[in-house]
This record gives structure tokens, sequence and C-alpha cells, in this order.
């Protein structure tokens, strides 16, 4: 049974229609290493979080503050400790990996600083490969993926795989994934910090383009030129979202 079928057949309040795209509650992220010894790390930290359809939102904070995992959370790559993640109304906090790998294919386009490409598909198939999930058409799909790699400048690159490109040519096969698949969700983790200037102009113009799509964006970055772009701004602070940077 599909995950989302499933969530309304088991819980009462698996679907809140009153709710926003995006809502953590009371969210909290604990990484513990295994040895008593060794302090727990609290990276989120009763976190409640609200982001609606069609906002672009940045997030922003000194190193550490735990932009990534939250960014991680949102994109179902990994589970809150405590506290409820809801996506488009339906809980997806407890969700298994395989429900959660299916929700991020169809819904949710990721471009991180670890790119999550596929090593043994080639550039093409890995733009290609949300669209399959999708059941776009194959001339639709051949369309997409051609005008998404021309869009970065890898179509040359098409038959490659990752692993023969540099750090910033895997970046923008990432954002060329994101166009190509239009998700609904787009959650970029310091997608510029790979890139030379030009190549970053072009992935925010990109992240800019989706949004005007309709695409909601959530973007952690510590360049003050990219952060500026976002309509809304998330300040974390040790793991707590806090009204405005602190400049003591």
């Amino acid at each position: 049974m599909a995950w989302w079928k499933r969530s309304q057949s088991t819980s009462p309040e698996a679907v809140r229609a009153d709710l926003p795209l995006i809502r953590l509650e009371h969210v909290t992220k604990i990484f513990r290493t295994g040895d008593p010894a060794e302090p727990e790390t609290r990276a989120l930290d009763d976190v409640t979080v609200d982001i609606g359809h069609g906002e672009y939102v940045a997030v922003s904070g000194p190193s550490g503050c735990g932009k990534s995992t939250f960014l991680s959370l949102l994109g179902l790559l990994d589970s809150p400790s405590s506290g409820h993640y809801w996506l488009s109304g339906r809980r997806v906090d407890a969700l298994t990996a395989s429900e959660r790998a299916r929700v991020r294919s169809v819904e949710i386009g990721l471009v991180f600083q670890s790119f999550n490409l596929i090593g043994d598909m080639t550039v093409y198939e890995n733009v290609e490969y949300p669209l399959t999930l999708k059941n776009v058409a194959g001339d639709a799909r051949k369309a997409r993926v051609e005008q998404a790699l021309t869009r970065v400048g890898l179509a040359a690159r098409a038959k490659q795989r990752p692993g023969q490109l540099s750090g910033g040519h895997q970046q923008l096969v990432a954002i060329a994934r994101a166009m190509a698949g239009r998700p609904p969700i787009v959650l970029a983790d310091e997608p510029t910090g790979n890139l030379d200037s030009r190549s970053g102009e072009i992935v925010m113009e990109m992240l800019a383009e989706l949004h005007r799509d309709g695409a909601t964006i959530c973007l952690a970055s510590h360049d003050p030129r990219y952060v500026s772009q976002a309509r809304r701004h998330v300040y974390l602070l040790d793991g707590r979202v806090v009204t405005e940077p602190s400049n003591s």
C-alpha cells in the first residue's frame, strides 16, 4: 500500500488540511557516537518552522548552527530524534526509508554539496531518473533533460559518469536534475560552494527560475549575496531558530 494511503488509514492525524506545505513541530535532532564517554551533539533543538507554498526561504547562521541538518530533515534524508514533520499536510517523520525515498523522488529536488548523484548512471541518466519515477513520457523526458543540460553547459558531458566530473560540474548536474524534474520543493545546501563565480550565478539564476515557475525554494548559504535573494530568512544559532543573528 502506498505510504499516503497507509497513513490515512492508520492515523487520524495523518492528514491536516490546515497545515502549510512544510511544517516542523518541536523538532530535535541528536547525534550520538555510541561511546558513553562522548557527549551527544544536539544539531537541532526544538525547532518549529512553517514554509508555505511558493516561498523562497534562506536558512543562514554560523558554521555548525544546524543548517545542513535542517535541510537533510526537510529532504527526508534523515529523521528527527523527536518532534514531527508534516509535508503537504501529511506526517512524514515516521516513514520507512523506502517510503521516504519515494516521497523524495517525486516531491523534492536536492541540490546538496554531496550532490546525491548515482555513480553508475551517466549524467544524462541522473537528470532523467526523477522523470521516469514521475512517469513522464519518453519524448518529454528527452526534451527536458537536453534543455536542462544545455542550460548548465553540460550537454557535451551527457554520457560521462559523475566520477569523471569535477565537483563543480557535479553540482551543475544536480541543479539540472532539479530543473528537469520540476519538483514542487527544491532544497539547496550551499549550492555554489564548489563553483566558480559564473557557475554560481547560473545556479542562482536557475533557482530563481524554478521559484518563478512555482517551486518552493529553501536555500542554505553563507554568502550574503545569495541569502539576500530570498523573500524570507530563517536564522539558526546552536540548533535553534532565532529572531535575528546575534551581533555579540
